[in-house]
Formats: structure tokens, sequence, C-alpha cells
């Protein structure tokens, strides 16, 4: 019998909805980043900013930055390793690798990288000492699995840093609702001529674990000391976990 998972609000079978989401970031990566500041109003870039001091690269680190998407936090991570260390880009999706790639190299940075599943990631267990996933997690079709090969390949006493949306607090529910309904798609159609791909990624927030379900995951996974911070009255959380 055939496993199905969901996609936004739909069900779809599991070996379909990887290339369903290859197919909406294909569609959204020329207008990506302007989409990101549109729809969080700029916000997006203090929520990264705290991943990133969060995360507290020392120079000579190994970082593996998951769905990297345009490379913000692999930018900033590859600075801060300096040329002793080493910052890997991945994403499953070719074209929104190739938008992280040319930013980069616009800023001075060539930073190795590879195409992959984050549920099959092409590297050996225990060799990083961070990995993060910054508004990837939720478009994975098995998030246990791709959080314990996250947590697999970590060195002991690595970490790992999740940035993603999350659990609203509920005042704020209907208004969010209203925005991401209503406002984000009609976003979608006038930038990035594709209503459908922001109308999904609406849906799949919502149908993202919350704060304390993800939690629970990743100490599934076999991180300790999870902990995570809620940015934005919950719009996104920070987890941070340990590899023990």
């Amino acid at each position: 019998m055939t496993q199905t998972t969901h996609f936004g609000y739909q069900a779809v079978p599991e070996d379909t909805k990887a290339d369903k989401v290859r197919e909406v970031f294909r569609s959204v990566a020329p207008s990506y980043d302007i989409m990101n500041d549109l729809m969080s109003g700029g916000l997006h870039r203090l929520w990264k900013h705290f991943t990133i001091n969060l995360a507290a690269v020392r120079p000579g680190q190994k970082v593996l930055d998951v769905a990297s998407g345009s490379g913000d936090l692999a930018r900033e991570f590859g600075k801060l390793a300096g040329p002793a260390g080493e910052v890997w880009q991945t994403d499953i999706n070719a074209a929104m690798l190739g938008v992280g790639r040319d930013r980069l190299l616009n800023a001075g940075l060539m930073l190795p990288l590879a195409q992959c599943d984050a549920e099959k990631l092409p590297f050996p267990s225990g060799r990083f000492d961070l990995v993060t996933v910054a508004f990837g997690l939720r478009n994975m079709t098995h998030k246990d699995v791709a959080l314990a090969e996250m947590a697999r390949v970590l060195k002991p006493g690595g970490k790992l840093i999740v940035l993603e949306f999350s659990k609203v607090a509920a005042p704020l529910e209907k208004a969010y609702d209203l925005y991401s309904f209503s406002v984000l798609p009609k976003l979608g159609k006038w930038v990035a001529k594709d209503e459908d791909s922001y109308r999904y990624l609406a849906e799949s927030i919502r149908m993202h674990p919350d704060q304390e379900t993800l939690k629970g995951m990743m100490e599934t996974a076999g991180l300790a000391r999870v902990e995570y911070f809620n940015l934005a009255a919950g719009v996104v959380a920070v987890h941070r976990g340990v590899k023990l």
C-alpha cells in the first residue's frame, strides 16, 4: 500500500513529495530573497542574525548548512570559520543552490556545495561541529529521518540548530491566518508570478510540528539539552540541541 504524507493541506504519495517541493523552489528561486523581505517585513534578517549569534562559529570549525537556499547563514559562517574552517552548503533543489552559490561568489566566498536530500546526507558520521537548517525542515518528507541524519554527521559536543516557522501565540492566530492565506498568496502572485507556491508555503507552516513537538523529535534523534527560543511571538522558533 502506498504511504502518503502532507504537501501543504494535500495528501500525496510519499515518493512524490520531494519532487513537488523541488518544483516549488525551482519556481520561486529567482524572487526568493525579495519575497522573504516582503513577507517578513525584513524580520527574517533579524531571525537569521539571532541564529548566527547562537551558533557562535569559531575559526577552523566545520559547518553544514542544510537546505541552504540563498546562503544567508552559510555566508556568515564562512566568514567566521575562516580559511582554516569548512562550510558546506546543501540543498535538494539545484536552482536554489545556484542562487546561493552566486550570492556567495559575489560576496567573495567560494564554499563547497552538494545537491542532496537531507534524509541521505553524503557525509561521514561525526564530521561537523555545527549543522544548521533554516526554513527547510518543514518541507522534508520524513523529518525524523532528516533530524537523525543531521545528528549522525555531528561530532560529539556538536550542535544542531533549527530555525523554522512555528506556532504563533494564541492572541495573534486570527490575524496571522488572515495574513498567511489572504495576503501572502497575493504577494506571491504579484511578485513571484506564482500564487500556488506561496499558498503551499503558508499551508506547510501550519502542518509543521509546534515548538514542544519538535523539541521531542530532536531528543528522539539523539540530541540532548534541547531548548528553543520563540521569536516574533512564536511566528518562528530557533531550536538548539547538542550531540553527546
